[in-house]
């Protein structure tokens, strides 16, 4: 998995609340293995019936078709558990995701995909988001060294990430990775565990 320290690039206002993983990726997404993901990213608001852009669709509008970033509402990724609405994102080129609350199986999809859930306060997000609609210049600075979101808009804020999951983005570990950095720790506990209870180590007859 890549690696998430600091991530800089063109971030998207999409404030709506309870935008759904239906909504990130439709289901049509999951019929083949081979469908481009990035294109079919927020397929049905994104496209008409006949394939083409919608214009007003703030993904098709410059420079937003180049975002590294959204910013969006409430619940966001709520829904199914589909793991493909991560996937897509990234496929799009869609790192970190700022939002005031995730749906807890989006969360943790997220993490497990190198994709950064920010959450920041509704009041942050809603101004964020009205600000990076106005500007001709929408970067942002997501750095997840300092836990910090920077812009043009204001000061920096600061948001919070647990210990464990901070560490493996910005070391690139997927969950196999991080079991894997805990077998020392394993082995020592079985060899006591073996000294204190020889019974259950006992071969099983045949």
């Amino acid at each position: 998995m890549q690696s998430f320290t600091v991530l800089t690039g063109i971030a998207a206002p999409m404030a709506q609340d309870n935008i759904d993983t239906d909504a990130i990726t439709p289901m049509a997404a999951g019929r083949s293995t081979s469908v481009d993901l990035g294109a079919m990213l927020f397929n049905n608001a994104r496209y008409h019936a006949d394939g083409s852009e919608k214009a007003e669709f703030i993904l098709n509008i410059p420079p937003f078709r180049q975002s590294r970033i959204l910013v969006a509402g409430e619940n966001f990724g709520c829904g199914s558990s589909r793991e493909r609405a991560v996937w897509s994102l990234m496929a799009f080129g869609i790192s970190c995701v700022i939002a005031p609350s995730f749906a807890d199986i989006f969360n943790d999809n997220a993490f497990q995909n190198g994709l950064l859930p920010v959450v920041l306060g509704k009041a942050e997000c809603a101004a964020l988001a009205a600000w990076l609609a106005q500007v001709p210049d929408p970067v942002v600075t997501v750095d997840l060294q300092r836990c910090v979101v920077e812009s043009g808009f204001g000061p920096p804020m600061r948001f919070e990430v647990s210990a464990e999951r901070r560490a493996a983005l910005l070391e690139g570990l997927d969950e196999i990775d991080v079991l894997l950095r805990m077998q020392p720790d394993n082995d020592i506990f079985e060899a006591q565990d073996r000294l204190n209870h020889p019974w259950i180590y006992q071969p099983i007859p045949a």
